[in-house]
């Protein structure tokens, strides 16, 4: 390679001039991709409701109230249970998910999206998936938080793949409404298997509800994404070029070392 870049300095720049060819065809796939990604992102209300809870029978900690909206989360609160009572909470017309660690701060090794029988080492702790779920009161302030729908953005933005905005739109609203149903919530403080009195028992229950706001085309800045596509392929042609380099000056270096020595070195007399 060294004798080749002496002898052929041309060899150099062809490189160079093929590098920055490169360099700009990717640059402007790139720019190209982020003009059109076919992918749109839709925004939900994320808004938390008070679900106005009714006694089952005057005189007893039982309540029921129905939601017709889709919802992803629901939090139950019981203050004032008797220590030791079950706290069930029940839904006609759809399963949730539980578990303890929800919404705890403290939990580890806790994903209510994975399952630990499917082998995941990582996840040691899930929710259960069932209409009923129940806890033991431990006296004060007791909650129970869930997940109804997992499809859903629990954040109230997500993401979907289509090909124009009006078709993006429909699966948006297509989801919203596979996912909205009529479900009674029946809420019960028991002991033993018995009723107890609401007296000093206190109740709240709210629920997050989703609704399409709008739909946008997943955009990203093509000037910046160019940018960073840029200044990536050079610094990556560059590492490949440093070593040709090196070849190529340190040879010229060699050969106008040569070449001055041999014109500094007096010729013999015959």
């Amino acid at each position: 390679m060294r004798k080749s870049l002496s002898r052929n300095p041309n060899m150099m720049r062809t490189m160079i001039g093929i590098g920055l060819v490169l360099i700009l065809v990717l640059s402007y796939a790139v720019y190209s991709n982020t003009l059109d990604s076919e992918y749109y992102g839709y925004t939900t209300t994320n808004d938390e409701v008070e679900l106005d809870m009714q006694e089952t029978e005057a005189g007893s900690a039982s309540w029921y109230s129905t939601t017709r909206v889709a919802i992803t989360w629901i939090n139950a609160t019981v203050s004032g249970a008797p220590e030791g009572a079950t706290i069930r909470v029940e839904a006609t017309g759809s399963e949730w998910y539980y578990s303890p660690l929800l919404g705890s701060p403290d939990a580890e090794n806790f994903n209510c999206r994975e399952s630990s029988s499917e082998g995941d080492v990582d996840v040691s702790e899930t929710c259960e998936l069932g209409r009923i779920h129940e806890r033991v009161s431990e006296g004060g302030a007791d909650r129970m938080f869930g997940i109804v729908k997992m499809d859903l953005p629990i954040d109230g933005l997500g993401y979907l793949h289509s090909d124009n905005p009006d078709s993006a739109e429909e699966l948006a609203q297509d989801l919203i409404d596979s996912n909205a149903g009529t479900i009674t919530w029946r809420v019960a403080v028991l002991d033993d298997g018995e009723t107890v009195s609401s007296e000093g028992v206190e109740l709240g229950v709210s629920v997050v509800t989703h609704e399409l706001v709008s739909v946008q085309e997943f955009e990203l800045d093509p000037l910046q994404e160019s940018v960073y596509s840029f200044a990536t392929l050079v610094g990556c042609f560059s590492l490949l070029l440093i070593i040709p380099l090196m070849v190529y000056f340190s040879a010229m270096y060699k050969a106008k070392r040569d070449e001055r020595v041999r014109m500094e070195t007096p010729e013999a007399e015959s």
